[in-house]
């Protein structure tokens, strides 16, 4: 590393890290609303296991870090502001959300922040295809891939065990679930961990401490603790809305939801695409949940969480341009 540390690098990089830390607050539910639902896990040990893994998953590549980092607004045209008004938008609708219980997604927040605080740094040039372009593949993945993940899997357990009794595969998905939520809890952290690697490499770029965009090691090692300090709190009000009142679910089919979602997410993150982990696993229970008969699954909560999800992009995008815009006027 080279070059110096100023006040506005540090106050970026701290914005960056508050929002690893509410990412890891708000999205531990992903990886634990399952398995505490179904009381396969008390509370306490299945965030404690969110929080190894999700650190441990930080540690599974850089793909996603490189996407986010390098291809979603042009590094060259931004400057530090733009990363801090993202990071703003993104800690204000997420802990607003959480607030109400509603699981958000910190992967579209820190795209539309992005894009918002770039498109007023830089204009509509500021814009890169090759990075937009896996997150609408990562929308594609998170909605449609999760939903089936998690509803074909629920079937083929019924077809394996339909012969068997209830009590015997509650104690055999008893035993498996925590080995589920905890791919699920690595995943998470391969992706969404990865995500604000990046925003703190590409900091580190713009402050002039790296002379060009690498991710080390010192970087995912405090970015995964962050995340993981965030994890350990956990939203436990988001947990009752995905594991309780979204759908009613048995351990055989919290088993199911969290493979799927697993799979789709660990697939996405080895080929650079950040999608939402809070999308794969919600739509992966309303998959699982679903299968079953569509009046299993509580529609009027799915429907706040979907609102909470479409307006994501224009409320981040609007924030961050809203703060850029502002703050360009004073310095």
């Amino acid at each position: 590393m080279a070059g110096e540390v100023t006040l506005g690098l540090v106050v970026v990089l701290v914005l960056v890290l508050a929002a690893e830390f509410v990412n890891g607050w708000t999205d531990a539910p992903n990886a634990i609303a399952t398995v505490v639902s179904t009381r396969v896990m008390s509370p306490r040990k299945a965030v404690l296991m969110a929080t190894l893994l999700n650190i441990a998953g930080a540690f599974a590549g850089t793909a996603v870090a490189v996407t986010i980092g390098t291809g979603i607004v042009d590094p060259s045209v931004i400057n530090l502001l733009t990363i801090g008004a993202a990071m703003v938008a993104i800690v204000s609708w997420s802990t607003a959300a959480a607030r109400y219980g509603l699981p958000t997604s910190e992967s579209h927040a820190l795209a539309a922040g992005l894009a918002g605080a770039g498109l007023a740094t830089a204009g509509p040039g500021v814009l890169l295809w090759s990075g937009w372009a896996k997150i609408l593949v990562g929308i594609f993945f998170s909605t449609i891939l999760g939903f089936l993940g998690g509803g074909l899997l629920v079937v083929a357990i019924y077809r394996i065990f339909q012969k068997k009794s209830p009590a015997m595969v509650r104690r055999l998905f008893s035993r498996l679930q925590p080995f589920s939520a905890a791919f699920m809890a690595f995943g998470h952290g391969s992706n969404d961990g990865q995500k604000f690697i990046g925003v703190f490499a590409l900091a580190l770029v713009l402050g002039g401490i790296l002379p060009t965009f690498s991710i080390p090691y010192q970087v995912i090692f405090l970015c995964a603790v962050v995340m993981g300090l965030g994890t350990s709190i956990g939203g436990w009000r988001i947990i009752r809305t995905m594991g309780m009142r979204m759908v009613k679910l048995e351990v055989y089919q919290g088993f199911a939801a969290e493979t799927g979602a697993g799979a789709v997410i660990m697939i996405a993150s080895i080929f650079g695409i950040p999608l939402s982990t809070t999308h794969t696993i919600n739509t992966s229970i309303m998959g699982v949940g679903s299968v079953k008969r569509l009046s299993a699954v509580n529609w009027g909560v799915s429907r706040q969480i979907i609102m909470a999800w479409i307006l994501t992009f224009p409320v981040c995008g609007a924030i961050s341009w809203g703060v850029t815009t502002v703050a360009m006027m004073f310095f």
